[in-house]
């Protein structure tokens, strides 16, 4: 993917070759609207995500909030938060993350570093195959043990869990039907609470 042009008034700048990006690079990127992850060295941009896309993930990130609490499991995060998976990605931004309570010293300062327990992506329309794809490879490569992806459009949500170094479905979930975790023993989500259109 093409690197992001400086201002006119920036000094130039000698950008990485894709494969060579680090977290040192990432941050001297510049704060222009754009949505920058680093993953295996590669850098990828996305523009600001759209209302119906953050309408589903303030939605269920209070609801996690509340059975997190509730529960007194750990924190829940949303993006924009800077997620380092060692050897792997530099950062990832995810858009909900939960940390369980005993593995609360991954969470540092400034970002993130380490594995969090489980990860929701909600879907863009102008690129699905990065969560899909990309982010599902990284996700279970890291050893993320619960990974949702939600598509608010088509009302569904998709619950995978790691078995070894892979994610197996744990299902497929409609409109009226609720998504249920197996991490989060009790946690579950009516679909029909994300739609896009009701």
């Amino acid at each position: 993917m093409a690197v992001p042009e400086l201002s006119k008034t920036s000094a130039i700048q000698q950008w990485p070759l894709q494969g060579e990006w680090t977290y040192d690079n990432y941050a001297r990127l510049p704060d222009n609207g754009m949505r920058y992850e680093v993953i295996q060295g590669d850098l990828y941009m996305s523009t600001a995500p759209r209302p119906s896309h953050q309408r589903a993930v303030v939605k269920l990130s209070t609801m996690l909030q509340l059975f997190v609490e509730q529960h007194q499991l750990g924190e829940v995060y949303v993006s924009p938060i800077d997620v380092i998976l060692p050897d792997l990605a530099s950062p990832v931004q995810p858009d909900i993350l939960f940390v369980a309570t005993w593995k609360l010293n991954i969470v540092k300062d400034v970002f993130v570093e380490g594995v969090p327990n489980l990860i929701i992506e909600v879907l863009s329309p102008g690129n699905p195959l990065h969560d899909r794809r990309t982010k599902f490879q990284l996700y279970a490569q890291a050893g993320v043990v619960e990974y949702w992806i939600v598509d608010p459009a088509a009302c569904t949500i998709e619950v995978y869990s790691l078995r070894g170094q892979a994610y197996v479905p744990l299902g497929k979930f409609g409109r009226e039907e609720k998504a249920q975790s197996e991490l989060l023993a009790g946690f579950s989500v009516a679909v029909s609470q994300i739609c896009t259109a009701s």
